[in-house]
Formats: C-alpha cells, sequence, structure tokens
C-alpha cells in the first residue's frame, strides 16, 4: 500500500470509502445520488463526506495507478476538449495512442502555445519522447512541437514527426467522450482546483475500463478497485 494513503480517522472502512469513490468516478451520478445508494445498503453519510473523499483520494488513486499502468505506444493522437469551471470554459488536453490508450492528460486553464508545451512536456516526461504525434490544424499545438522540435535538433536527437490529418485524430476525439459523458451530469465545477482533483479520477477509471494496468503490479488492497468488474 502506498504510505502516502491514509485512512486513519475515517468513520467508515476503507473498502467503503473506495467503492464509493469508484462509483462516483465511474457511473454519471451525482454526490446526493450515491447518498442515497449508499443509504439503502445502510450506510449512512452526508453528500459533502463524498465530496471530501473524491477530493482527496482520487489524485492519490491516479498517482497509484500510474506505477501500474502499461506502457503506452509512442504514436500519439493528441486533442483537447471543453470542461467548464465555474461557469467558464477550460481545456482537457488529452492524448492516446494508436489503441486508444489514454497515454496522458492535462487541465488547462488557457488553449494556446504555453498550454500545449506544458501538456507535451509533462506527457514526455512521464511515458518518454513519441515517435509521432497527430494534432488538428492548432497553431498553438503546432507551436508547441516545433518549439520541442527545435529542442531536439539541438540535442542531437531524432525529430517528432507531425502529421494533421483529420480522420486519424477521430481516435482520440471518440475518445473524449468516455470522459465528458461522465463529466456532464456534474454540471460544471466550481473551481480549478476541484475539477483537477475529480478529473484525475475520471480519467482513472476511463483507463481502468480500457484495462490500462498491470494486473500482475497490483498490490491486494487494490486489487476489487482496478478491476473492470469492481
Amino acid at each position: 500500500m502506498d504510505p502516502e494513503m491514509d485512512f486513519s480517522g475515517r468513520h467508515f472502512p476503507k473498502d467503503v470509502i473506495l467503492q464509493a469513490v469508484r462509483w462516483y468516478l465511474r457511473f454519471c451520478l451525482s454526490y446526493r445520488d450515491l447518498k442515497e445508494i449508499l443509504e439503502e445498503r445502510g450506510i449512512q453519510l452526508d453528500h459533502t463526506t463524498l465530496y471530501r473523499w473524491v477530493q482527496k483520494y482520487a489524485p492519490q488513486l491516479e498517482a497509484e495507478h500510474r506505477k501500474r499502468r502499461k506502457v503506452s505506444g509512442t504514436s500519439w493522437r493528441m486533442d483537447e476538449t471543453y470542461i467548464k469551471v465555474k461557469g467558464e470554459w477550460t481545456y482537457l488536453y488529452r492524448a492516446v495512442d494508436t489503441q486508444g490508450q489514454t497515454v496522458d492528460f492535462l487541465l488547462t486553464k488557457k488553449r494556446d502555445q504555453k498550454a500545449a508545451l506544458r501538456f507535451f512536456r509533462k506527457t514526455i516526461r512521464l511515458n518518454g519522447m513519441p515517435d509521432k504525434v497527430t494534432i488538428d490544424k492548432s497553431g498553438s499545438n503546432t507551436a508547441a512541437l516545433d518549439e520541442l522540435n527545435q529542442e531536439q535538433v539541438k540535442a542531437g536527437k531524432p525529430k517528432i514527426e507531425v502529421r494533421q490529418i483529420k480522420y486519424l485524430n477521430n481516435l482520440v476525439e471518440q475518445d473524449h467522450r468516455g470522459v465528458k459523458r461522465r463529466t456532464r451530469p456534474m454540471l460544471g465545477f466550481q473551481s480549478f482546483k476541484t475539477a483537477r482533483r475529480a478529473l484525475k479520477g475520471v480519467e482513472l477509471c476511463h483507463m481502468i475500463r480500457k484495462g490500462q494496468y498491470d494486473k500482475t503490479q497490483s498490490a491486494s488492497d487494490w486489487d476489487y478497485f482496478y478491476s473492470p468488474e469492481g
């Protein structure tokens, strides 16, 4: 068990907490919906307690998953989608490989070259350098990759092949739907911080559904959480 995952002082067992967090992140439920479901099972709690559990444990669960996730391919499809935060649109940058496996994601307040470059640097740091990246016609994404390729040339390393082919990017555009389907019932987030934390959990459950974890590396305490049947 990851030492940072601390359930001490909680009024409910660990398995109840993790199951509740899983249900909220996986299914189209509000906190009040989940509260009623748990009450039918004899578990009495307030919907704000569920909110606190998701905010605390979703990022930690996603971080734990990174230790066990399968290696992604080196040909990426990259795109961004919209997420409403406090009545304003923010941008969720995402990339998948040719098999549709999630490579990485990043929520940003702006959609520009700086945000795109930040996404690529984070994704490369955690997944390694891609051979190819397929993007849309976005000038900011193109500029970010141009900057990365200039750095590659200076370092005497191979450039990333950049492709702007619409039909090839349908894969990531379709993949957005899984995340958007879950976030739509949330009716927007009240702060960027809460959105970022919850989205880590939503993306985690999306990756679990796609089987993006190594079962042989899973700790026993997490087996039921990471299982697609859980």
